[in-house]
């Protein structure tokens, strides 16, 4: 089944950060993608993600508003919005 891809937003974009606003409706995806950057998620409503990994496990991941983490460059992974409402997050990677 072909997913619907989340919309990225780039907000900024300079010599030491890149912030992209992700809006995804109900069930899209990023797309697969490894991440060449330590960066932070800021979600901005409340939710279930679904990270699929490599080895092909799921990681459900139940966010709330303005409660942010971090993860470290070289995660690879496709996020999928599992909830029933769309989905937003900023995310700010530090180059």
């Amino acid at each position: 089944m072909k997913r619907e891809k989340a919309i990225s937003t780039l907000q900024v974009d300079d010599e030491k950060v890149r912030v992209t606003r992700w809006d995804f409706s109900p069930g899209a995806e990023t797309g697969w993608h490894t991440h060449g950057m330590d960066y932070v998620v800021v979600p901005l409503t409340e939710g279930t993600l679904s990270a699929e990994l490599p080895d092909g496990s799921t990681v459900e991941n139940q966010l709330t508003i303005g409660s942010s983490y971090a993860r470290g460059a070289g995660v690879e992974h496709n996020i999928v919005n599992a909830s029933n409402s769309p989905f937003s997050f900023i995310e700010v990677e530090f180059k």
